[in-house]
């Protein structure tokens, strides 16, 4: 097994894996964001290069105990794609809600509402993502959070979730259309 860390190689094999839709669409996402700085510090291992028939992507060995380097350069383009849709998206919507990203203070609701959440664990693999990857909510007037969903390492749209209370009202929709394009406008697939 070899483990690819030439730029050069990693972004060949990220072309190479497009062309092998939808089998390669997880190694596809970590190698993309591997390409787009890393910030789960991931590696792509192959059986052999360039003709391989298995990959792999892995954490690396933890450098600064946790594994994890949040990288806001990743994801700039997302902060410049949202608020250009949310004016023609938020018409739908009471004017009292706002289409915004999830932040750090909404770990503890994602970490409760998640079927595999409710632990230290899941909350810090939880803020990681909020942190470093495209995300979207709909919030309420005080900022609370009534719709969501974010996207993981291997640029998957995960965790999306309605409060109860506000569900059938069109938000769940309108937010995974909203990450999608999200995603799209950086060049990910959008998947789920």
């Amino acid at each position: 097994m070899l483990v690819l860390n030439c730029s050069r190689k990693l972004q060949m094999l990220e072309k190479m894996l497009r062309r092998s839709f939808p089998t390669s669409l997880k190694v596809y996402g970590a190698v993309m964001n591997i390409n787009r700085g890393n910030p789960f510090r991931a590696e792509v291992v192959v059986d052999s290069w360039p003709d391989f028939k298995a990959v792999i992507a892995r954490p690396q060995r933890e450098v600064d105990g946790c594994g994890f380097k949040c990288s806001t350069v990743t994801w700039r383009m997302r902060h410049s794609f949202l608020p250009n849709k949310l004016a023609v998206l938020s018409l739908r919507m009471d004017p009292k809600l706002t289409l915004a990203h999830l932040d750090t203070s909404h770990v503890s609701l994602l970490s409760k509402t998640w079927s595999r959440g409710g632990n230290t664990q899941c909350h810090k693999y939880l803020a990681k993502l909020v942190c470093c990857f495209p995300s979207v909510c709909v919030l309420d007037e005080h900022g609370y959070p009534l719709s969501w969903s974010l996207t993981d390492q291997f640029a998957t749209m995960i965790h999306s979730y309605t409060l109860p209370e506000h569900r059938r009202k069109g938000y769940s929709r309108l937010v995974a259309t909203t990450l999608a394009k999200t995603l799209h406008s950086c060049g990910f697939p959008a998947q789920g």
